[in-house]
């Protein structure tokens, strides 16, 4: 059996480790720059990863999953199980079965902790190939609840077991916090482990996990409560539970934000000089409008040339702070965004673009104030065909930029700086400023160059 995994982050790793265990054959997909489970072959693209799989098992979050599937849909044969292990409402589950195929599609929804079961956590698992999918769970030794059923109904059970477990994570991490903050977090926790059947071990890994994974926990408590508004059931405590997810996420993301804001001053050319020119963008891209200044975090996507169906799917996944990043194969004959898709882009939070390629409509950019850079401006339309690639390393402008990559731009142009330099770099840059602002004023003042 080979088994291409799409997703190595913990969840993942867990299930392909599991799956190497049986003597199967694994092959894994991230774009992001982490770590290989032992035993399991590193693709470097979905093309590679789909090779004579017999099975896909996607497990890249809600917000990623259509974008995901559709990666492969098109290296899909007429017998290739997709497993969907995405936490997502049932709408989004719907949409990924269209994509890649009904028949062969199962909708997997993990009732468990992962990290204290691994690829043992109980499942519930629905869809037309679910009989297909629960065979391999079972194999793994996991508890199966296989419902038949619709793309969906897997996901609507997990969201029912969400809106309560979802909101004890919350309480545990607000009365343990305040126990802290009174001095008595040793005697809450014996309260709290005295309550719960799993004790004080598994008191502490859900205070742990609910603040490590906030912002999608966070999200998920609020699909649990939209779907119990839509069965007629008040959902007070889980969109409660939610909020309390959001603020511990905003507290877990203050320095990135801090981080960004700061830059905000710092023009490109200064941080090109901290970092020896490395990482600045081809002066072929070019501001499409004059004063336009943007710093973010890369949204990445890479799509044929002149086509946008995938920076299409790509705005649906914006999160405010994006600057979407657009490998376009430097085409110029078709624009890839014009002023519908950028308000689009800019009412979810995004705060640019750079496009490898062309753009339209800049004069609606400029009043809207979308900043833009790219490669050429063109008024022809694009073609929606695809294929494309969404949240992977992308090459704009002969710089390499990764998802969450810090991106600067200006009136001189771009610049891609790893995420993992970003705070170092900042020190640099505005040494390097403040350096050039005395020099300056030392010309002016015929004190030398």
């Amino acid at each position: 059996m080979h088994i291409a995994v799409i997703g190595l982050g913990e969840a993942g790793t867990l299930y392909a480790q599991g799956l190497t265990r049986l003597g199967w054959t694994v092959t894994g997909y991230d774009p992001a720059d982490i770590p290989t489970p032992e035993s399991v072959i590193r693709a470097n693209s979905p093309d590679d990863l789909m090779a004579e799989a017999d099975a896909v098992l996607c497990l890249v979050g809600g917000r990623a999953a259509v974008p995901a599937a559709s990666s492969v849909a098109h290296l899909l044969d007429e017998t290739t199980l997709f497993i969907d292990m995405n936490s997502a409402a049932p709408e989004v589950k719907q949409n990924v079965a269209e994509v890649v195929g009904a028949d062969n599609y199962a909708d997997v929804g993990v009732v468990g902790s992962v990290p204290e079961h691994g690829a043992a956590t109980p499942v519930v698992i629905s869809g037309a190939a679910s009989t297909r999918a629960a065979e391999i769970f079972t194999a793994l030794g996991a508890p199966v609840e296989d419902v038949h059923g619709l793309p969906g109904d897997a996901a609507k059970r997990k969201l029912l077991r969400s809106s309560f477990m979802k909101g004890l994570g919350a309480l545990i991490v607000e009365a343990l916090d305040a126990g802290d903050a009174m001095g008595a977090r040793d005697w809450a926790l014996g309260q709290l482990s005295a309550e719960h059947a799993g004790g004080i071990e598994s008191v502490e890994r859900l205070y742990s996990g609910t603040v490590k994974h906030a912002d999608r926990r966070g999200h998920e408590a609020e699909e649990s409560a939209a779907m119990l508004e839509g069965l007629g059931v008040p959902a007070t405590m889980s969109h409660a539970a939610a909020r309390s997810h959001q603020l511990l996420a905003a507290e877990l993301i203050k320095p990135k934000a801090e981080l960004r804001e700061a830059y905000a001053d710092v023009p490109v050319a200064n941080i090109g000089d901290a970092r020896q020119r490395m990482g600045m963008v081809d002066g072929g891209i070019r501001s499409l409008w004059t004063g336009a200044k943007a710093v973010g975090w890369a949204k990445t996507v890479c799509v044929p040339a002149g086509d946008n169906k995938f920076l299409h799917a790509t705005l649906d996944t914006i999160e405010p702070g994006d600057f979407i990043v657009v490998n376009g194969q430097g085409h110029t004959d078709r624009a890839l965004l014009g002023e519908l898709m950028a308000e689009r882009a800019r009412k979810r939070g995004a705060v640019g673009i750079v496009a490898d390629g062309a753009l339209r409509d800049i004069r609606d950019l400029e009043e809207m104030g979308f900043p833009a850079w790219a490669r050429a401006v063109n008024p022809s339309g694009p073609y929606k065909n695809g294929p494309g690639q969404v949240d992977v390393p992308v090459a704009v402008g002969r710089v390499v930029a990764e998802p969450g990559d810090l991106v600067v731009a200006d009136d001189d142009g771009v610049i891609i700086v790893p995420a993992a330099e970003a705070a170092a770099t900042l020190e640099l840059a505005i040494s390097v400023r403040e350096d050039e602002a005395n020099r300056r004023k030392a010309i002016i003042g015929g004190d030398g160059a």
